[in-house]
């Protein structure tokens, strides 16, 4: 009997195998799934694992024939990583029934809660819905703010519209005074936010 070159790799629900087994014919590739038995063999071929690490569904584990390699799909029964195809380790599942088996069930059993998922629904759409100025000053971001300096432009007087439009073309946009007295007698400084640096576009 031949042994094949095989590979692994698995996530938490399978373990996906690689049996190098080039040009097998799909009618004459046989294949078993046991709990904790795979026997793949092709002839004179064969790949045999046994004890597989953990227990597998035989039902929902399958395999398809390529040209390479034949890959096969072991459904775990329980989910988690192997880490190795095979090992003595105890198998989770039987532990796992054992345990369950001879724990006694108590006469005080702890009742189980139900989620309202129609409340829960209802508190996170109402909690999506837009808040006003009042609730919360940046609530609306860059347009607010233009709002709230298109009020104040338009409800000022001849000198603070003046002072309002000289501040901000003389600083690039970087300050905005409504004092006509300051900014009259000269010009307005750049004044970059905190850690930026002002240039100047030619």
């Amino acid at each position: 009997m031949a042994s094949l070159r095989h590979e692994f790799y698995e996530t938490d629900e399978k373990l996906m195998l690689s049996v190098f087994d080039r040009g097998a014919d799909p009618e004459t590739v046989s294949v078993q799934f046991e709990p904790r038995k795979f026997l793949y063999r092709n002839g004179d071929k064969v790949v045999s694992l046994q004890p597989l690490q953990g227990q597998i569904d035989p039902t929902r584990s399958d395999y398809t024939v390529g040209k390479v390699k034949v890959e096969i799909r072991l459904a775990k029964m329980v989910q988690g990583r192997w880490g190795s195809l095979v090992g003595e380790a105890p198998d989770s599942l039987q532990c796992f029934v054992a345990l369950a088996g001879s724990v006694a069930p108590s006469s005080s059993e702890v009742p189980i809660s139900h989620k309202n998922w129609e409340g829960i629904t209802t508190d996170i759409l109402t909690s999506d819905k837009e808040k006003t100025m009042e609730q919360d000053p940046n609530v609306g971001g860059d347009s607010s703010v233009n709002a709230f300096f298109q009020k104040i432009f338009a409800d000022a007087d001849d000198d603070t519209r003046r002072a309002m439009m000289k501040s901000f073309q003389e600083s690039g946009g970087t300050t905005l005074s409504t004092n006509w007295e300051d900014v009259k007698k000269t010009k307005v400084e750049v004044k970059p936010p905190a850690g930026s640096e002002w240039k100047k576009w030619s």
